[in-house]
This record gives structure tokens, C-alpha cells and sequence, in this order.
């Protein structure tokens, strides 16, 4: 039986700027988001959902943005009840030391980077001193992995340059990467990091196929398609359940049909079910 489910891997956005930021978004990505993109949806979807809690994924995609973020971040854990966020941090961001010395301070548990977003492969030296001194602090970190659908050739952030930096990084933990390891990458992710201790995988936007939002851009469904059942439980199997993180990465993806579709896997235990779907997070957030 399934008790709680936390979605380890969602987005929102201000509601005075939520609704260009989607149209923005969706035009670079082809894809339809499943709700308007405001705290306030999120909200519903996870009680039509059944998600018990959601951990915000902010992404500064400008340096100046990173403060600003954080303490959005502190109010929000301060006051929601089943929403957590993580902090943000820039590879430009000149005092990230302190930053994230504040933040964990402060309660956050962790942080996301987006090497594409943000313009920096995630191998290079300013990545690398963030990682470790994020490691350092005990925060968790979620770091997009494999192509990004918004950026087709974009390599910053497949697993091999993950691997370059984990490797130059001393005693990594809580490192989870977002995609299944790798968007689009699955092979490449599953090989080198299912033995790689200190990471975990999360399970957003990877299972079944995404949606078009109509424009035209995918000629077929086949474009659209991601990782079948079959193979999105190997991978689970190969890495373990203890290392898998559920997430849906909405407004991209539904929740309810997200975990609808995670439920329905036959192949894995609810003992494995539960791991993935609350006690692995549950262990990072709380």
C-alpha cells in the first residue's frame, strides 16, 4: 500500500510572471505544460494527485537572481505545509561560500543547478568549487542531467562531464541526478553512475512520452516518446530502489498521471514503491 508520495522535482513561478514564463518555455520546447506554473496549482494538482508534499526546483538563470531566490526559498519553508524548496546557486555567483552557508543555516536542504540553463558545463572549475562546498555544508543536490529538450546539442550537462566532476569532488553526497541520470542519455547515465556512491536518480520526465503542445515541431509520436516500462525498471534495478527519487518536473508533466503511471509498474515490489516514492526523499527533505 502506498502511504505518501513526495514529487522530489517541480517548478513554479510568480504569478505576475508565471504565464509569459510558460509561453516562453513551451514555444522553446515544444512541449504543453499541465498546469499555469503558480504555487496555487501546484497545490491542486497535488491534492488531485494524491502528492503528500512537493520540493521547488528553483533555477537562477542570472547570478544576481540567487539571493532573491533563497530568501523567496526561507519564507516558503518557513510558512507552506506540504511545499518545500530547495535554494538556488549560479556558477557566476561570486560569494556562493557565504550564500550557501546562509541558506543551510537557514533550513534549505539543498540546491539545484542547471548547467545548461545557467550557461556552464557542469565540469567546469566554478561548478566544481560549488559542488564541494556544497557537499561540505550537507546540502543535497539535484542537478539536471543529460540533453535538455529546450537546448537540442547542449552537452553541459551529460554524464560524462558529471562524472568529471564528481570524480574531482571529495566525499560526494546526496548528489541526485534529474532525468533518470540522464535525459535521453539513459544508456550512458545508467552504465556510469549505477555504482557511483553518493548518487541517486530521480524519475522526473523520463517514463512514457511528453506532450507536444500542438505546434507542429514533432511530426510523430515516436518523437515524443521517452523511456518504455521495461526500461525504466532496469534502470531502477540496476541503481536499487534506496537510490531512486520520484519527480515529475511539473508543470511538464502531469502528477496524477505521473504517479498513476508509477503505481502501475508491475515489475517493482511496494516495498521498492515506497523507497521511491517517499522514504528516499523523506530522508533528504525532513
Amino acid at each position: 500500500m502506498i502511504n505518501k508520495i513526495i514529487d522530489f522535482h517541480v517548478h513554479t513561478f510568480p504569478d505576475r510572471i508565471a504565464a509569459s514564463a510558460l509561453e516562453k518555455l513551451k514555444a522553446k520546447s515544444h512541449t504543453r505544460p499541465f498546469t499555469d506554473g503558480t504555487l496555487s496549482a501546484l497545490e491542486l494538482s497535488m491534492k488531485e494527485s494524491g502528492v503528500s508534499y512537493s520540493v521547488l526546483q528553483p533555477v537562477a538563470t542570472r547570478p544576481e537572481q540567487v539571493p532573491g531566490i533563497n530568501d523567496k526559498a526561507i519564507k516558503l519553508n518557513s510558512e507552506a505545509k506540504k511545499i518545500i524548496s530547495f535554494g538556488a546557486m549560479h556558477p557566476d555567483f561570486e560569494n556562493f561560500e557565504s550564500e550557501l552557508k546562509r541558506i543551510s543555516s537557514a533550513g534549505i536542504k539543498g540546491i539545484k543547478l542547471h548547467p545548461v540553463y545557467q550557461g556552464v558545463s557542469i565540469d567546469d572549475e566554478k561548478f566544481i568549487k560549488i559542488l564541494q562546498c556544497a557537499c561540505d555544508f550537507e546540502l543535497a543536490i539535484l542537478i539536471h542531467a543529460g540533453w535538455d529538450i529546450g537546448f537540442p546539442g547542449n552537452d553541459f550537462a551529460m554524464p560524462t562531464k558529471i562524472k568529471n566532476a564528481l570524480e574531482k569532488i571529495k566525499n560526494p553526497k546526496k548528489i541526485i541526478l534529474a532525468h533518470m541520470g540522464g535525459w535521453r542519455a539513459w544508456d550512458e547515465a545508467e552504465k556510469i553512475f549505477c555504482d557511483f556512491e553518493g548518487v541517486y536518480i530521480d524519475t522526473a520526465f523520463s517514463l512514457g512520452s511528453f506532450t507536444s503542445n500542438g505546434d507542429g515541431f514533432y511530426k510523430n509520436s515516436q518523437e515524443c516518446e521517452m523511456l518504455s516500462a521495461e526500461k525504466f525498471t532496469q534502470i531502477i534495478k540496476s541503481f536499487g530502489a534506496s537510490r531512486v527519487i520520484f519527480g515529475t518536473d511539473s508543470p511538464w508533466s502531469s502528477q496524477k498521471d505521473s504517479v498513476e503511471s508509477f503505481k502501475a509498474l508491475s515489475a517493482l515490489r511496494n516495498e521498492d514503491k515506497n523507497l521511491i516514492f517517499y522514504q528516499n526523499a523523506a530522508s533528504i527533505v525532513f
